[in-house]
């Protein structure tokens, strides 16, 4: 993976900060490590790779929050409009921390709010004033409830519209139940652009036989850890990500 990583051209996180897109269109997609690597090697041409530090493969570390009856979880299970998460996210390699608050409307859009932070103490009133302002939720009715962390590569396509994130060696710790799951050799592409402008790795996915396949981090995460949640809209989700696991051992 280091060795391809190497074959594209670097982009700073300077120069990222016209593809900043915080009011976008996320679509994404589930694979494998062999399919990544041949991705890759495809998207050398079109593609730059974000380095920070002399890294291309960065480490994310992820705490979800939600109110203790699971109300996000309950909206995007059942498929609501304008359903929201806020998560705190560490940027390991940058040194960054924030919160942030995603909304997804009714149009397909997402749209992200946050500010950097040195902690989570949702006591502090400058978190508390920026959570009354953009998430629908009581700050008091908010615990934690998931932790992830992953790697994470991030291309940038030639015409600075789009950005592909991929996420590989994803782990989930339940922060309510204890349980733990090593997500193995999944792989989690999200392409991010603002509008159905052109994308080129679109092809190349289209060439791999990579489709478009809903995957929240918080959701299935929450779904796989806790055996009291209820699954039902997940379960073709859970289904597919547990038979590309089972063809990968």
């Amino acid at each position: 993976m280091t060795e391809l990583l190497e074959q594209f051209p670097a982009i700073t996180l300077e120069e990222m900060s016209a593809v900043k897109l915080m009011n976008r269109i996320d679509t994404k997609f589930v694979t494998t490590l062999p399919q990544l690597e041949r991705l890759l090697e495809m998207a050398q041409g079109d593609y730059y790779a974000q380095e920070i530090g002399g890294e291309r493969n960065m480490l994310y570390d992820t705490t979800y929050f939600d109110t203790r009856d699971y109300g996000m979880y309950s909206e995007h299970q059942h498929k609501h409009t304008n359903r929201q998460k806020i998560r705190f996210r560490t940027y390991v390699s940058s040194h960054l921390q924030f919160m942030e608050v995603k909304t997804k409307n009714n149009h397909g859009r997402t749209k992200k709010k946050r500010i950097e932070v040195g902690d989570m103490d949702l006591t502090d009133p400058t978190k508390r004033e920026f959570l009354a302002k953009h998430l629908r939720y009581g700050v008091d009715t908010l615990i934690p409830h998931m932790h992830n962390h992953f790697r994470r590569i991030t291309l940038v396509n030639k015409a600075m519209t789009e950005r592909l994130t991929i996420d590989t060696a994803l782990h989930f710790h339940n922060v309510v139940t204890g349980h733990d799951r090593d997500m193995g050799p999944l792989v989690i592409v999200e392409l991010k652009r603002d509008g159905l402008c052109y994308s080129p790795v679109l092809e190349m996915l289209r060439q791999l036989h990579i489709h478009p396949h809903g995957f929240s981090k918080y959701c299935m995460g929450a779904a796989m850890t806790n055996d009291l949640l209820r699954v039902n809209n997940f379960k073709p989700k859970l289904g597919d990500v547990e038979r590309i696991l089972r063809n990968e051992r």
